[in-house]
């Protein structure tokens, strides 16, 4: 037993190691587990709940099972014809290569090869971290205000007037509204917040007599005030007469100050993410519900993306797509296309610093990579033969063998300075990368299989994207549970949880973290506070 514990704290210490050579602090906010070997995107077992993985093995097991039946055809058929076309692919392959993928002598000819080449990365032309030092003394709200400044809460307080005036000229008077103030606005911003804190079911249910109520907070303002306000809240009363993006215009001023200053406040690191993270108006139903629940839950009518620091966690940049937008009917056809897209537009602000990124199935591509290697930026992705534009690359690769593998057996091919790779682990996973070198090995080490080994690649997307998932479900702890009707709100709303997300990582990477060291649910509820204006909000002890 202890020759048995002694072993598993090496492999312990030599992943950990391992991953601080790939530059991922050691968890500055102290709230993961014991590693982070635990992969959603490499479980040793093919029943991994990971959308990723059990992807590409389904892709194994529908290959070989595509190839057995097509064998049992031909058996009873007698079809010589058709064994000798099998025998003519080359390479022990089974199956068609997907859409746009080059045959072996296509392959040769646009320069794809086997002989592999080290590659070395530039680098990174910045050092990360908060882009300004904060005092010690700062509060909650300090650091929240670095992205929702009083300015900005000034115009919601303008813009929501000026709604309510012009709905009240329109559709008779409201006697029981007055115009909003600052520091009601902010009041009003603190109850919606706090359901994110205390997980109540709805935001009305702070006034309320049941299980949720919060008479703490109850008092600050009454309930007919609240739903006058929550009546009448906007960004921009008025749609303009132009602009870029007239599906979000109620909120897209706000996202392009959200944006302007997720920029100016965090410089993150060389290794970042390009990802759409798991969100919903309700976190707890999701964690809950049965499966069948889940498929006949309303869909949200917009999609957002990150670009995430791996590091720390701090998402640099989003990016927000509307379902029912006049040209997503038709950009949707072709997803790849569409990702591409969103990926341009999430590293507009990353070229010529040597980043590297990583990136999901639907992201990566050929000609994607090759544009982006020309800014310098460099990229890791996950390929699957379902999901990506597999265009320009060799069939031999994306296909299964008809030989068994091995576990941690991989194989590569080059075109230039990107490589190709295919490793084999209960299934093929596939990745595209110009960011790491080929000739280097790494290892994944689990807990119960010890070490797995891989190109250094494969490691590298392991543990970034390891950190990535267990850094989200403790982002997913500021989900404001606040559920309303219209698009432009939820999008609101999850943004405001964004920049909570990301005002605590400042606030751990500061001074005044020294001073008084909240959790990430302390931070949420001094937050609240604060922006209640209650008096006990001292930020020392």
């Amino acid at each position: 037993m202890a020759e048995c514990g002694r072993k598993a704290l090496s492999l312990l210490e030599a992943a950990r190691s391992r991953y601080e050579s790939l530059q991922i602090s050691d968890d500055v906010f102290g709230e993961s587990g014991d590693d982070s070997s635990d992969n959603p995107f490499y479980s040793t077992s093919g029943d991994s709940d990971s959308d990723n993985c059990t992807a590409e093995v389904g892709e194994d097991e529908q290959q070989q099972q595509q190839q057995q039946h097509q064998q049992q055809l031909q058996h009873k058929r007698g079809d010589k014809e058709g064994s000798g076309h099998r025998g003519a692919s080359g390479g022990g392959s089974s199956g068609a290569g997907p859409p746009g993928s080059l045959s072996r002598s296509q392959a040769e000819e646009e320069g794809w090869t086997e002989t592999l080449q080290d590659v070395t990365v530039p680098p990174f032309k910045e050092t990360y971290g908060p882009a300004q030092k904060m005092p010690a003394s700062s509060t909650a709200l300090d650091f929240f205000q670095l992205f929702v400044p009083d300015n900005c809460i000034q115009n919601m307080v303008t813009q929501t007037n000026m709604y309510a005036k012009k709905f009240q000229e329109r559709f008779g008077s409201d006697e029981g509204w007055r115009p909003v103030t600052a520091q009601e606005m902010k009041a009003f911003l603190g109850f919606v917040t706090s359901t994110s804190v205390q997980r109540c079911e709805s935001v009305l249910s702070i006034w309320s007599s049941g299980f949720f109520s919060n008479r703490s907070i109850a008092l600050k303002m009454s309930q007919a005030r609240f739903e006058k306000i929550l009546k009448y809240f906007h960004i921009v009363a008025f749609r303009p007469s132009q602009g870029s993006n007239q599906g979000l215009y109620k909120i897209q001023p706000f996202l392009d100050l959200l944006q302007q200053s997720f920029s100016c406040t965090f410089k993150p690191s060389q290794t970042q993410v390009l990802h759409e993270p798991f969100i919903d108006e309700d976190p707890v139903f999701i964690t809950t519900c049965t499966e069948r629940e889940l498929r006949k839950r309303k869909k949200r009518k917009f999609s957002l993306w990150v670009r995430q620091c791996t590091s720390t966690g701090f998402i640099c940049q989003i990016s927000v797509h509307l379902k029912e937008s006049t040209d997503a009917l038709a950009t949707l056809k072709n997803k790849p296309q569409l990702h591409s897209l969103v990926a341009k537009q999430l590293c507009q602000n990353i070229s010529g610093k040597n980043t590297i990124v990583f990136t999901g199935p639907s992201i990566t591509s050929l000609g994607l990579f090759t544009e982006f290697s020309k800014q310098d930026i460099y990229c890791c992705g996950l390929l699957s033969t379902r999901k990506s534009d597999c265009t320009g690359l060799p069939q031999n690769m994306l296909v299964c063998s008809s030989t068994p593998a091995q576990r941690g057996q991989s194989r590569v091919m080059m075109k230039g300075s990107m490589s190709l790779i295919s490793w084999y682990n209960k299934g093929h996973f596939r990745f595209l990368t110009n960011g790491y070198s080929p000739t280097k090995q790494g290892i994944i080490i689990k807990r119960k299989s010890g070490e797995i080994p891989c190109p250094l690649a494969v490691e590298a997307f392991a543990a970034h994207l390891s950190y990535i998932c267990k850094y989200d479900d403790k982002y997913s702890k500021y989900f404001i549970f606040h559920k309303p009707n219209k698009t432009w709100q939820q999008v609101f709303w999850l943004s405001i949880s964004i920049a909570i997300n990301n005002a605590y990582i400042l606030y751990k990477m500061s001074d005044a973290y020294a001073v008084k060291r909240y959790s990430r649910a302390q931070f949420g509820e001094r937050l609240v506070k604060e922006l209640l204006d209650l008096d006990d909000c001292s930020p020392t002890q």
